[in-house]
């Protein structure tokens, strides 16, 4: 899952935008409202977490524009605002849950968790296709009865193909699933993670498509 941080501290983002990385999730990081802005016109991410003292703008004006387009995007407010008016202001704005600063990241986490469970997304539910699966909570993989623990970008790359099944997905597709924006990217990255991933659970668990991308194959037994 792609999620948008939207933080003016570089402590406070830093340290989110590492616990994003390490739960297996892509973190973009943007410092100020315009950016934030134009960030979620991309329509690219399924979270955001929001703060509200921002440089060249306000997190509720932020909040209350992407709610009058409709957007149905998970957001969870983090701030230093504490009041109950404060919290009743964000919520009654739109968002989905409110953090007061400091707050426990694995908390922040959960929390994250429980928003985007609420529209149907389930990133803790087992993905599996005919003979692979793979856990989000634990990070393992099984295929062939073969069982490992993958890294958080092997799971990334893994869950994106397991996402959709039977479908090819480029080398950029990939990218855009794994890595961040402010993220180098070296050109033979995502090879390498299928890779290592081939060799922990077997080289037929991926197929490679010479020249277009990387699939795994779908589960034929459903399908009638």
């Amino acid at each position: 899952m792609r999620i948008l941080v939207v933080e003016d501290d570089e402590l406070i983002g830093t340290a989110i935008a590492r616990a994003l990385h390490d739960a297996a999730y892509v973190a973009d990081w943007v410092m100020d409202a315009p950016s934030a802005m134009g960030a979620l016109l991309t329509r690219e991410h399924d979270a955001v977490l929001l703060d509200l003292n921002l440089p060249r703008g306000d997190g509720l004006s932020i909040l209350r524009d992407l709610r009058k387009r409709d957007a149905d995007i998970p957001v969870l407010i983090m701030t230093a605002r504490d009041g109950v008016d404060d919290r009743i202001e964000g919520l009654d704005s739109g968002a989905d849950d409110y953090l007061v600063k400091p707050f426990n990241l694995d908390e922040m986490l959960a929390r994250l968790r429980a928003a985007t469970r609420k529209l149907g997304h389930h990133p803790d539910a087992t993905l599996s296709s005919g003979k692979l699966s793979l856990d989000p909570r634990t990070l393992v993989a099984v295929y062939n009865n073969v069982e490992c623990r993958l890294s958080g970008r092997e799971f990334a790359v893994l869950r994106a193909l397991l996402s959709r099944p039977g479908t090819i997905l480029s080398r950029s597709e990939l990218e855009n699933r794994v890595y961040g924006w402010n993220e180098q990217v070296d050109s033979n990255a995502v090879e390498y993670l299928i890779h290592t991933i081939r060799k922990k659970i077997g080289h037929s668990a991926i197929r490679n498509i010479r020249g277009v991308g990387w699939m795994v194959d779908r589960d034929e037994s459903h399908v009638r």
